[in-house]
């Protein structure tokens, strides 16, 4: 099949790292530096447990040079940039393409479908740890690599969705084909969300939440309002999903920090409209009491990082 990946980050770049290195065509949508470093010297993967640095050639190009249409397109944008998705996808896909957003926010899919009702896209959620360490090279500090998709329940299950899975399994990414996507995508929010809200509420990495005190009560309290809100759209999360999470971020480098409390800290552009902003939208909606969401968006207001 033919791939094309949306996004050179973290995100997209090791998708397209590991599908060219596992013989797929895959072509992969960058631009600036980042885009002429790969060009010319293959998308580089830097590994943080034995501080290699392996190559690997991957077709780049411009979202307006993107052509088409694919097979399977994955959309690895930030929240804040998906919007400018939309006219790539409704030039790379046709009735055939499966599109499969990779974005930490929840129910993504959904809203891009009702934007393009004519094309076929799916909702799907990654478990990676990486970040674009410099142009052309990506920079991996954990070994995990998978990605749950799938339809939701008012879509079909096309038969080459079990035939993605086996391909991205075949190029060392698990590839999960999920009959309850909605579900596996909210437990991953149940992940994101928190964590990056909490991170930047206490101003603290992973090491912040091992041990008792506020930012892992935070934490725990965030993780159930989240499940509280599933509950209400009858979505319901696993009954141990608090624990597993803690676990978690118990498995993760003291020294971790989240992309939105990165960026926040750089002043750059964030994810925070997606992962506090929305929560307190999908609350509003189904009528749910978030008080420790409400509260650390008043302390994101007050200093100016969210609307």
């Amino acid at each position: 099949m033919q791939y094309l990946v949306v996004g050179a980050g973290g995100t997209g770049g090791m998708i397209a790292y590991k599908l060219a290195k596992g013989g797929q065509d895959v072509t992969l949508i960058a631009r600036g530096t980042h885009l002429e470093k790969i060009l010319n010297e293959g998308l580089k993967v830097h590994t943080q447990w034995d501080d290699a640095v392996d190559a690997v050639p991957v077709k780049a190009v411009t979202a307006e040079n993107c052509g088409g249409p694919y097979d399977v397109i994955f959309v690895c944008f930030k929240w804040y940039s998906i919007e400018s998705a939309l006219p790539i996808i409704e030039r790379a896909a046709d009735a055939h393409t499966v599109v499969i957003p990779i974005l930490n926010i929840y129910g993504t899919g959904r809203m891009l479908q009702q934007k393009l009702p004519d094309k076929y896209i799916l909702d799907g959620c990654i478990y990676v740890a990486a970040s674009k360490e410099k142009p052309g090279q990506i920079f991996q500090f954990g070994k995990i690599m998978r990605i749950v998709f799938g339809p939701r329940q008012d879509q079909e299950k096309r038969p080459m969705l079990t035939a993605i899975a086996a391909e991205l399994d075949a190029c060392g990414i698990e590839g999960k084909l999920s009959d309850h996507i909605e579900e596996e995508a909210l437990e991953k929010f149940c992940y994101i969300s928190p964590v990056g809200t909490a991170s930047l509420y206490y101003d603290v990495t992973s090491g912040g939440f091992r041990t008792p005190g506020k930012p892992r009560d935070m934490l725990v309290e965030l993780m159930r309002e989240i499940c509280a809100i599933g509950e209400a759209m009858g979505t319901p999360l696993p009954d141990d999903i608090v624990e597993r999470n803690l676990g978690i971020v118990a498995s993760l480098d003291p020294d971790n920090g989240t992309s939105m409390q990165r960026d926040v800290m750089a002043g750059h552009v964030s994810e925070m409209d997606g992962l506090v902003a929305e929560v307190l939208r999908l609350a509003k909606r189904y009528g749910v009491p978030v008080p420790a969401y409400e509260k650390a968006a008043a302390l994101f207001r007050k200093r100016g990082w969210m609307a």
